[in-house]
């Protein structure tokens, strides 16, 4: 399916994101794991298999909280659909395809909540997304405490509270997700088997409360236009645009700022009268740019809205962007570029409950062959592409590349064929489009852990000896990726240790400082990986163990010291001396507690 012209509200570059997130973030071998895992019972393996650290010991809860919490909380987790979870975390968009770092997503409270009760005393079922964008797309499921928890039940902006939206994670809740997105018999802007509505299927008049589908078309279309006032109205919310007292170099404008928000203008009233059901509170902020937030308050007719400052209405608890966005993979389906047939499973489902797919088809599709690339060279076309052993295959005799090879060594500059070989496995220079498409799929795959996919990718011939535009080798990814089965293949293959990306950090180096485990880099150690190293910064691995506090790798930051004393930058050593005597903790990238000596995640 080709993309169609951009929607408001939904910007080609955030479509852009999406499709590639659709396409990556979970992939279908995944999926199928995890459904395998749980349809057996086993929880643990499903989150295992969907890349969700588990920190929760039942029998702990049972002691400090409670058999009849621990019961509780077992059934969630029995039917927690940890790759859905996945499916529907925040992400960082902009060009990214990776999770929000350092998010919390709460799924669960077990005791409602005591009046005096003070905050960050009772534990919560809740997710935490990674620290950094590119690292290990992993997330860590604790029963604990919140942090961001700033009164009885009620989360800053770092949090999201889906305790109210279980349609996103609890099996026996997924069907609820087209009703949640203002659907009926069928999903708005769709119909049931999936098949977009013509513009003359559209209401072209308000069609009234009785059919949700068309109302939530109806309004959706009015902010489209840039009806801002127009659609707040007519899904019962007055609206107060007045633009705050300010001065003018910090001005904002609530209407603009409302006009840019993908709004699920029907679901608002409802989901808000749910929460203040269950005790959350009568009104609730919307999260706004540095400026502002956006108040809803109960009002006569359904809902008031207003901007307040960012200071004003404190302890008024965030409304979770999953309740009051528009659903992303029904945007995503209208701009095109994806198909309904490989969204997440139980999302097509809910969605689409008349579309047929062919058995077996059970969200994203995996790798494809990589197709031979057309290149001119020498004034003609020639065919470049992959073969049995993933090798780049041209059609040049071996002593023309024995030729061309020589040139390079004596600095001549290669052309056609040999300057995309080159470029191959360099990262420097250009690649035709094609070619430059299947290197961007093998480091998505790798970037989200599919293991599976970057091994089908080998199979089928691909090169192993590339490089992306930061010059990191597959080496350089294995802390994202199963290492087990990867990384003996790639040394058979003649892959460098050594070899240095754009910031002059090796594979070992890649691992300590992005997240890896132990395991890997006990891999790498054992493989003959050189501790002596620094990167662009001068720092060294004993300086990154310092610095991100991984207890899980003081072996090898005592090993570091011990054979290549005074390795590193003095002047880092100074600042972070400094910094450990004031105790400022506000730069760590890792809880203190979030490694322990094993390599644990606790």
């Amino acid at each position: 399916m080709s993309p169609r012209p951009g929607l408001p509200c939904f910007t080609p570059e955030e479509a852009a994101s999406r499709r590639r997130i659709r396409r990556y973030a979970v992939p279908r071998r995944t999926i199928e794991r995890a459904a395998e895992r749980r349809a057996a019972g086993d929880w643990r393996g499903a989150c295992a298999a969907a890349g969700v650290d588990v920190a929760v010991d039942l029998a702990q809860v049972a002691e400090h909280c409670g058999q009849e919490v621990a019961a509780a909380l077992e059934d969630d987790l029995r039917h927690l659909v940890p790759d859905l979870l996945h499916w529907h975390l925040p992400r960082v968009l902009g060009g990214w395809t990776t999770l929000d770092t350092g998010r919390t997503v709460v799924l669960a409270r077990y005791r409602p909540v005591a009046a005096g009760e003070r905050p960050r005393t009772t534990p919560y079922l809740h997710v935490t997304t990674p620290a950094m964008r590119e690292g290990p797309q992993r997330v860590t499921l604790r029963f604990r405490t919140v942090a961001s928890e700033k009164a009885a039940g009620v989360f800053g902006p770092s949090a999201e509270d889906w305790r109210y939206a279980r349609h996103l994670w609890d099996a026996r809740r997924t069907a609820e997700l087209r009703e949640r997105c203002g659907g009926t018999d069928r999903s708005p802007f769709f119909h049931p088997d999936g098949r977009p509505r013509g513009a003359e299927e559209l209401p072209a008049a308000d069609p009234g409360p009785g059919d949700a589908a068309a109302r939530s078309e109806w309004i959706t279309l009015l902010h489209q236009r840039g009806e801002v006032r127009a659609a707040l109205t007519a899904a019962g919310i007055e609206a107060d645009l007045t633009p705050l007292e300010a001065p003018a170099w910090y001005q904002a404008d609530p209407e603009s700022f409302l006009g840019g928000l993908a709004l699920q203008h029907t679901r608002l009233e409802p989901e808000m009268r749910r929460l203040a059901d269950e005790g959350v509170g009568d009104s609730f902020l919307i999260a706004g740019d540095w400026r502002m937030n956006i108040l809803l308050t109960p009002a006569a007719t359904g809902l008031r809205l207003r901007a307040v400052g960012r200071k004003d209405a404190e302890g008024v608890p965030f409304l979770p962007e999953a309740l009051w966005r528009r659903l992303p993979d029904l945007d995503l389906l209208r701009a095109g570029g994806i198909e309904p047939a490989h969204l997440h499973p139980l999302v097509r489902e809910a969605l689409f409950p008349a579309l047929e797919v062919p058995e077996g088809i059970a969200g994203p599709p995996g790798p494809a062959a990589p197709a031979p690339v057309r290149v001119r060279c020498r004034g003609e076309w020639h065919e470049v592409g992959f073969r049995a052993g993933g090798l780049l295959h041209m059609p040049h005799s071996d002593e023309e590349q024995q030729r061309e090879r020589a040139l390079r060594a004596f600095g001549g500059a290669v052309a056609g064929c040999f300057a995309v070989q080159q470029t191959w496995a360099s990262g420097s220079g250009r690649l035709p489009k094609a070619l430059r498409a299947q290197m961007r799929d093998l480091f998505l795959r790798a970037q989200h852990g599919d293991t599976d996919g970057v091994l089908e990718l080998l199979d089928a011939g691909v090169d192993p000896r590339v490089r992306d535009g930061a010059g990191r080798t597959l080496l350089h990814v294995l802390h994202l990726l199963d290492h087990e089965p990867l990384l003996p293949r790639l040394l058979e293959e003649r892959l460098d240790l050594e070899a240095r990306d754009r910031r002059d950090r090796t594979p070992l180096f890649t691992a300590v400082n992005d997240g890896g485990s132990r395991a890997l880099v006990e891999a790498f150690l054992a493989a003959g990986a050189r501790i002596d190293v620094v990167d662009e910064y001068d720092l060294s691995l004993a300086q990154l163990i310092r610095r991100y506090k991984r207890r899980d790798l003081s072996f090898l930051r005592d090993r570091v010291r011990e054979r290549h004393p005074g390795i590193g930058a003095d002047w880092w050593d100074e600042m972070m001396d400094e910094s450990e005597r004031y105790d400022d903790q506000d730069d760590d990238r890792y809880d203190d507690d979030q490694y322990d000596d094993e390599g644990q995640d606790r």
